[in-house]
């Protein structure tokens, strides 16, 4: 048998994956019918052609993040350090996708931040301060830019946060998501159109994850992932007991309730009420973690 090389997988489409072998990209897909190799996985792989080569194996992940329906889960990226969520003063963001994010980041070991987008439209920047006010309570940093007004300090902002981490933008469309990378990564676009020819996506440039690796900095690679535009963000993989624990404010209260299987729904004697009450815990956060379990829960009817 051929000896096995390592690298990694900068873009999939379907079964099909780009990987980056040193100065190589090659062309890879995988054994029989499975898919389970993501973005930001390094691979072992066999050369079949001068360009083309075959998946072995995946090296044993340091993260994997991933959301999922009752039907399908859908992996983002591996091997994460940290997560990106970019917010705008408007178009208005979805508190329930940032929310779901965090718990995903904090379910899968990943730091998280949120990047306020767009500070210079000043007619909405005071209602999304106090939006993101929330999350800055809870623990997660809260960076402030403007990608058209102030790009330079923008682009400082955003080197401070990724240099030698591995991190994924999330946003939903409108928030400035492409301009962040576009500023971090000014040949995104040659790249993105570079790697949609070699996976053959047709037009589809925006419907795939891909991976950009930026230049060294103190010896370490700095690993840059888009995200396409998303609305949704199941977490049906997430048992009750992994929920709870993705809630930072719900930390300090669990193991204190009058029932030890306490579901913090209604129950007498649960600390985590007593807290929602006290106004510790935010009504909209209690809210989320119910219909988080709710959704969990929902199995496949056939």
């Amino acid at each position: 048998m051929a000896a096995t090389e390592q690298a990694t997988v900068i873009a999939a489409h379907g079964r099909h994956y780009l990987v980056q072998a040193k100065e190589l990209k090659l062309h890879c897909v995988t054994r029989g019918k499975k898919s389970d190799v993501a973005v930001g996985d390094r691979v072992e792989y066999q050369l079949t052609s001068a360009n083309q080569g075959v998946i072995e194996g995946i090296v044993p992940r340091s993260s994997l993040l991933y959301r999922s329906d009752q039907y399908k889960s859908k992996m983002l990226a591996a091997n994460l350090t940290q997560l990106i969520i970019v917010v705008a003063t408007e178009p208005s963001f979805s508190d329930d996708l940032v929310s779901r994010a965090l718990v995903a980041s904090e379910s899968s070991g990943i730091q998280a931040h949120i990047v306020l987008n767009k500070i210079d439209v000043t007619a909405s920047l005071s209602k999304a301060r106090e939006r993101v006010a929330l999350y800055a309570r809870l623990g997660y940093p809260v960076h402030e830019v403007s990608v058209t007004a102030a790009p330079e300090a923008t682009r400082t902002t955003m080197l401070s946060l990724v240099q030698g981490q591995s991190t994924i933008l999330i946003g939903q469309s409108g928030m400035g998501k492409s301009s962040l990378i576009n500023l971090l990564i000014p040949d995104a676009e040659i790249a993105t159109r570079e790697i949609s020819a070699a996976l053959d996506t047709g037009k589809h440039t925006t419907t795939f994850t891909r991976l950009f690796q930026m230049e060294d900095y103190g010896g370490n690679p700095s690993y840059v992932i888009d995200s396409p535009g998303f609305q949704e963000f199941g977490l049906h993989h997430l048992s009750e007991g992994m929920l709870e624990r993705a809630f930072p404010e719900f930390l300090p209260h669990l193991g204190g309730c009058k029932f030890y299987n306490c579901h913090h729904h209604t129950e007498p004697g649960c600390t985590i009420l007593a807290a929602l009450d006290r106004g510790e815990i935010a009504g909209m956060r209690h809210d989320l973690f119910k219909q988080l379990v709710h959704e969990a829960a929902q199995t496949i009817g056939y």
